[in-house]
């Protein structure tokens, strides 16, 4: 199975207008980020978790010609709003997109996206086949998904584990059951907004904890804001075992 980041960033990404921090004036590639989100390829089959409004751009950059299904966290715009990008997956495979998600999103998207979820959709519309999903595992196609239910300050939020790798993105807490999910895991990739306290996101110093806790054999972090530092300074800071992550970065488990 391979991972790519498609984007590691945050509304409050890289670059920011108007902002003249070394960061969003920085010419490392590892500094510019899109809105997060990754790639899984297994079995030459294509999925992403999340699609944001930087979803088309991705799809373009990574080349990615083929794609067999869609998993959503949570009905944030900066993890759904890429929906009606979906159609020329639509048009050129001849056959509606798999999506899986809560149905707590799946209600949001209805609303944003009414000419897509009506009885009689607007003609050239996306076309969604729904997977709801509950906080139990289910299968995508053949792959065995275990979903990780985590907290975005008041908003629930779902992680996944796709065999010995785990995403959460959007978390600032983790319940104990939760965690018993993510432990043993070869990679696990969690957010990190910045470094100040978050009322929705863990900090640095806070996903640095849970990641000890857990002990996964390494560690990514994501949903980066442009608050964090460069990736070359603040990589400097970390353990051996926890990296920050960057877009097109590739992974194999």
């Amino acid at each position: 199975m391979q991972i790519t980041f498609l984007g590691t960033g945050t509304s409050q990404g890289v670059p920011v207008i108007n902002c003249d921090c070394p960061v969003c004036c920085s010419l490392d590639p590892k500094d510019n980020r899109l809105r997060c989100a990754v790639l899984i390829q297994e079995n030459n089959s294509n999925y992403v978790i999340d699609i944001g409004p930087d979803f088309r751009q991705q799809m373009l950059k990574n080349e990615v010609k083929w794609l067999n299904g869609i998993l959503i966290t949570h009905e944030h715009n900066d993890h759904i709003i890429g929906l009606d990008d979906v159609r020329p997956f639509n048009f050129k495979q001849r056959e509606e997109m798999k999506l899986y998600a809560a149905q707590q999103v799946l209600d949001d998207l209805s609303k944003r996206f009414e000419y897509v979820f009506s009885e009689s959709p607007y003609p050239g519309a996306p076309r969604i086949h729904i997977f709801p999903i509950e906080n139990k595992p289910f299968i995508m196609d053949n792959i065995p998904i275990i979903p990780i239910k985590v907290k975005h300050g008041n908003l629930d939020v779902f992680g996944f584990r796709i065999k010995d790798f785990c995403y959460v993105t959007d978390a600032n807490f983790i319940a104990e059951e939760e965690k018993e999910k993510l432990k043993n895991a070869k990679i696990l990739v969690l957010n990190a907004l910045h470094r100040e306290k978050h009322y929705s996101h863990f900090n640095l110093a806070e996903a640095l904890e849970i990641i000890d806790e857990l002990k996964p054999e390494q560690a990514y972090l994501t949903h980066l804001s442009h608050r964090m530092g460069s990736h070359e300074e603040t990589s400097k800071e970390l353990p051996p075992n926890v990296q920050l992550a960057y877009d097109g970065l590739k992974l194999e488990i």
